[in-house]
């Protein structure tokens, strides 16, 4: 089998591709996620728990360089904005699969943070926390 997306092999059971984390299963793909504590039109039946996904990065040699360039000339960092949106959604991705993991069909709360964690590392934090939870429809 291989991933709708990326056309990486995934294997037999897989819930999300390995290489891009895209949504493999029926179960992955029907999965609910917001930022707001409640779905409309769901009724929440369980809650099972707050789950986080993070994802650190940082830009290899070349990115570095490349954005340092863009940074000359101001505007957008183009270099860093790919890097960042890969970043959301690998978090994303972690999030629901830890909660697809204990059980759940939707995630609550979602909130998404970026943290610095040094200017010498170039290395940033995207985490995804939410509550994991058992909806139905209303």
């Amino acid at each position: 089998m291989s991933c709708p997306i990326c056309g990486k092999e995934v294997a037999p059971g897989d819930r999300f591709c390995p290489n891009c984390g895209s949504a493999i299963s029926k179960e992955a793909s029907e999965f609910v996620m917001v930022t707001t504590p409640e779905i409309p039109g769901y009724r929440i039946n369980k809650v099972l728990g707050v789950v986080t996904g993070l994802t650190p990065r940082t830009r290899g040699l070349l990115g570095q360089f490349v954005g340092g360039i863009q940074s000359m000339f101001g505007g957008e960092i183009t270099a860093f904005t790919t890097e960042l949106e890969k970043a959301r959604l690998e978090a994303m991705e972690r999030v629901k699969s830890k909660a697809i993991a204990l059980g759940a069909n939707a995630l609550v709360g979602l909130d998404l943070e970026t943290s610095d964690m040094g200017v010498q590392m170039g290395l940033i934090v995207i985490s995804a926390t939410g509550t994991a939870v058992i909806v139905e429809p209303e």
